[in-house]
């Protein structure tokens, strides 16, 4: 018999974006064999159905009601780069959400209550055994403020953008890394000063810098924590 959904644990980790947590979610969620929320891209999907159905970004209760219909799944690979396969009403979108103008989008419908109430119910439904990590904002202050374990993962925006800027330069795609920092920080801006669930950590949130460390370095933080909490 399944254990009960209440008997899954899950680990929150919260953070700006850049920050690395959607690396650290995959990582960790594959060590331990749990599933992966990654609460950010339904963000990205509700800015991403509004442009393909042409529904008013500034219309709450459209969006709202949008993303009551979307039609979304997140289907785990075995490849390290795109752990992820992200498709909306059948159609494969891992790479269209990865954009800025996506990450824009994202930030402008997240503040939105109405939204937010939304999609809430969809991002609850994750949690079942063995366990999830759930990459977000407001994952240990809002959507599972009974996680068992709490992470917030912060870096500079300098750091995060030089980060951004390696990414899309190894795709080949041209940018800036001036426009990169300063989207950053205006994504910081809008997200830590929102009416509704603000991006902050949880009082209970273990919070780690990655500012000057590797991947590697943050993972080994990371589990270290999750290992002495969850035994």
């Amino acid at each position: 018999m399944a254990a009960p959904k209440d008997h899954a644990p899950v680990i929150a980790i919260d953070g700006p974006s850049g920050s690395g947590k959607g690396v650290i979610t995959h990582r960790l969620a594959r060590k331990l064999d749990f599933h992966i929320l990654d609460s950010g891209a339904l963000y990205r999907l509700i800015g991403l159905a509004a442009r393909k159905h042409g529904v008013d970004f500034g219309d709450e209760s459209a969006l709202a009601e949008l993303a009551r219909q979307m039609e979304v799944s997140f289907e785990p690979t075995d490849d390290p780069e795109t752990p992820l396969v992200v498709k909306l009403e059948g159609e494969v979108v891992t790479s269209a959400i990865r954009t800025d103008e996506a990450g824009t989008d994202a930030s402008r419908v997240a503040p939105m209550a109405a939204v937010r109430e939304a999609i809430r119910e969809l991002q609850r439904s994750f949690k079942k055994p063995p366990g999830l990590v759930a990459d977000g904002r407001d994952m240990g202050t809002v959507v599972f403020p009974d996680a068992a374990v709490k992470i917030y993962l912060t870096a500079s925006a300098e750091a995060r953008a030089e980060r951004r800027y390696k990414q899309l330069i190894d795709k080949e795609i041209d940018v800036s890394l001036h426009d990169l920092f300063v989207s950053i920080e205006a994504r910081d801006e809008r997200d830590m000063n929102r009416a509704v669930a603000p991006l902050k950590p949880a009082e209970d949130a273990v919070i780690i810098d990655s500012t000057e460390l590797g991947i590697d370095q943050v993972f080994a933080q990371v589990l270290s924590v999750v290992t002495e909490r969850l035994g």
